[in-house]
């Protein structure tokens, strides 16, 4: 290390520029998201028909949460597979099997969260469709 620390000072302290343009860089990213990736769309949709069921059914708040905290794994893991995906594309323009195996666990992230999401609508919306 360069004998700098890590931890805030005094002239370190919170500025609400850097804390403001830090939302910005994230919003941008949420932008790559949807403009590099079909199935964030997909996810968006389907996430807007569980909505208008929830409605529907009248789903109550704690069902809200379950609804709202599955579908917002889902599209982190999305976010964090497209990350993932962007960077091996940079580090490894050449096929390399740990490339592809990184880029499948990555994928495999989203498959298991999107899973759980469908298990966690179908055990909810069964219940009131019932």
């Amino acid at each position: 290390m360069n004998g700098q620390s890590n931890t805030n000072t005094a002239e370190e302290s919170f500025s609400l520029v850097k804390h403001a343009k830090s939302f910005v860089h994230a919003g941008r990213g949420v932008k790559v998201v949807l403009k590099t990736t079909h199935n964030a769309w997909v996810q968006i949709c389907i996430f807007i028909a569980a909505v208008a069921l929830g409605i529907y059914v009248q789903l109550a708040y704690l069902e809200w949460i379950m609804i709202i905290f599955a579908s917002g794994l889902v599209f982190t893991a999305e976010a964090f597979n497209t990350a993932i995906e962007i960077d091996i594309d940079l580090t490894s323009p050449e096929y390399h099997p740990f490339a592809r195996d990184t880029k499948d666990v990555a994928a495999g992230a989203v498959l298991i969260a999107s899973v759980s999401a469908a298990i966690i609508g179908i055990m909810i919306f069964a219940h009131h469709l019932a």
